[in-house]
Formats: C-alpha cells, structure tokens, sequence
C-alpha cells in the first residue's frame, strides 16, 4: 500500500513515484500551523469553486481580514447562495457576492470574464481552484473531456482574462496580486505518454474521445489534470516580463476530506475511506495552503514567485517536470493552450501580445 490509494489510483508505475508512502503519512500527521492573517481592506478576492470544500473555507478566511469585495465564483446559483449566507452566519462579513460561472462551458468562463471587465475594477488575489475527478469519459458542450476543459482550460482562460485587471492594480494601488494555481502533490505521481508527446497535438489528444476511451486513457486523469496546472503556472510566470508587479504560484492543499471521490464506489471507496479516517486533513486545514500561497512571505513575495508550495513551504515539483522531456512538453503545452484558448476567445491573442513574453 502507498500513496497512490490517495484518490484510488493503483495502475501508476512505481518507477515516477517520488514520495514514498510514510513519508505521506508523516506529512498529514505533521501538526500545521494556523492560517496566515493580513488586513485586506479595500481589496478584491476571488475564489473559484467556492461554494463547498476547500474553496468555501479559503473564502471564509478571506471573509475574517475585511477584504473590500469577496467574489464566490460558482457553477451554482442556490449552492453558491447557500455558501454566501453561511460565510456572513459563520464570520459576521456581509459583503460576500456570488458570481456564476461554469468552467465547463466555455461561453460561461467568458461572460463571467467580461462581467469582471464591466463591475470588478481592482483585482488582488485569485484562487483558481476548480477541479473534478470523473472516471469515465464525459464530454462538455464544447466537444472537450469534462477534466481537462475544467482544469486545464477553462483555469487558464480565466487567468489570462483577468490578467489585465491584476496588473492594472498592482500599478493603480502599488501592491503586488497574487495568483493562486492550486495543484495537488498526485503530479508527482504521473507523467505524460511518450505516446502523447510525440502526437501533433498534446492537449488535442489528450482531450480526444479516443484516447479517452482507450485502455489507459482515463487512469490517472485527476493527477494529470494537476500536472497539467503545474505545467501551466510554471510557464505563465515564464512568460510574465521580470519587472511584472503579479507573483504566480501554484499550491497543494495536502490529503483532505474531498467530494472528488464522491464516486468512487466498491473496493476503490472503502479504500479511500479508511485512508480518510486514518490521515486527511479537515477542508479547513487544507485551504490554509491556499491562503498561505495568496498572503505569504508578506515580506519576501518573491520567495514565492512560480513556486510549487506544500506544507506551507516551497517544494520541488516532479522530476518529470524538470526533466528535459517536461520542460519540452511545458513549451509545447503552452503554446497550444495560447493557441486554443485564442480560438475559444478572441480577448486572449491580444492579452498574451501586451502583457507576456513570446
């Protein structure tokens, strides 16, 4: 038994896995310290898939610094709601507000972009977290693999839509945003195909019904979805000009009780149950992760700049992504995300022009 039971994944070559299974155990029985604090009065938060989990409870500690505008961005109206009345019951702020926006609908990610454009003016923290872990093959509305457009589209079209607004007030207020990549250690868990990587197309084939439908083809989509957010952070904050007032990093919140494996069923969901019971972390103690990769360092923010942060620390990524072959890949990722997010909204081509490097 290892960590690889973490979201019942029992098929990964042992060969890519760097964390051994004690040294997972001892890290979700290491005592975590308590949330990082700041004032953010007069400040703009977003937080995506903020209505249950992880992103409810970084929401509600974003609600206890005053932020000038806290935005739950949520595929669900009544959910969404729920969450917004719940966060003024649990922490007296009443300022919450709930955006809709479904990242499996690419038509949704850009009105909710252009309402941002129109009524959000200055943007200080975003925290992308948005992921699903479906096991069979579903395809979204757009023709795309429900995981990969959720994660591993849509996060980024989002990111680069709002790019504008968080330089903008980094040169409006001189602050320093942050955007919040958020990952999970299962990147270190998966590489991508030699298969794939030879194809003319990485992110088409992977989205495609037939690689899906494959043998392997849905093993492993949840951590390469993460390994794909990795890939993502590392090269936006690549491109970014050096002299960019925007720190990018991407964070994991550690092992925690999850509907991601509201799924699982059989040998598979007793498996991750006992793990449940015997290591995760609460929802709350994860999302300190989060506000720690959006409000720490105060004093040293570069220390985190394109970092890969867990256990409230910064952390080497995989070997595959630092390998020859992942830093190929990330180039070759990036440049086909430019491409098809370009074809999706015709705001991107211009975004990537102005404010990042070729």
């Amino acid at each position: 038994m290892d960590a690889r039971w973490q979201l019942g994944i029992t098929h990964l070559p042992r060969s890519i896995m760097q964390v051994s299974f004690w040294a997972f155990v001892a890290a979700q029985w290491k005592r975590q310290p308590p949330v990082v604090e700041a004032d953010l009065t007069g400040k703009t938060v977003i937080v995506l898939g903020a209505n249950i989990g992880l992103g409810f409870e970084t929401a509600k500690h974003f609600a206890t610094m005053n932020p000038g505008r806290l935005i739950l961005a949520c595929r669900s109206q009544s959910k969404g709601q729920a969450a917004v009345e719940k966060i003024k019951a649990d922490t007296g702020f009443a300022k919450a507000e709930l955006w809709i926006v479904d990242l499996a609908d690419f038509a949704s990610v850009k009105q909710f972009a252009d309402k941002f454009d129109r009524e959000g003016g200055r943007l200080d923290i975003l925290v992308e977290n948005a992921a699903v872990a479906v096991l069979d093959y579903e395809s979204t509305k757009d023709g795309w693999e429900t995981t990969l457009q959720v994660a591993n589209l849509s996060t980024p079209l989002v990111a680069f839509r709002l790019l504008p607004a968080m330089i903008q007030t980094a040169r409006d207020h001189s602050t320093l945003p942050r955007l919040v990549v958020v990952s999970s250690e299962t990147h270190q868990r998966v590489d991508i195909e030699k298969g794939v990587l030879e194809s003319t197309g990485i992110i088409q084939t992977l989205g495609s019904a037939e690689h899906c439908s494959s043998k392997d083809g849905m093993k492993g989509r949840y951590p390469l979805s993460k390994l794909l957010n990795i890939f993502f952070a590392r090269a936006l904050n690549e491109h970014l000009p050096p002299s960019t007032p925007l720190v990018v990093n991407t964070v994991n919140p550690g092992y925690c009780y999850s509907g991601l494996r509201r799924h699982f069923s059989g040998i598979r969901a007793v498996v991750s149950r006992l793990m449940e019971l015997c290591l995760a972390f609460s929802t709350e103690v994860g999302s300190r992760q989060f506000v720690y990769a959006a409000l720490g360092e105060p004093d040293h923010p570069d220390k985190l700049r394109g970092a890969y942060i867990s256990g409230t620390r910064v952390q080497e990524v995989s070997d595959f992504v630092l390998s020859p072959q992942g830093v190929k890949a990330q180039g070759r990722l990036w440049d086909e995300l430019v491409e098809i997010l370009g074809s999706v909204d015709t705001k991107v081509p211009d975004i990537v022009q102005k404010y990042l490097l070729p």
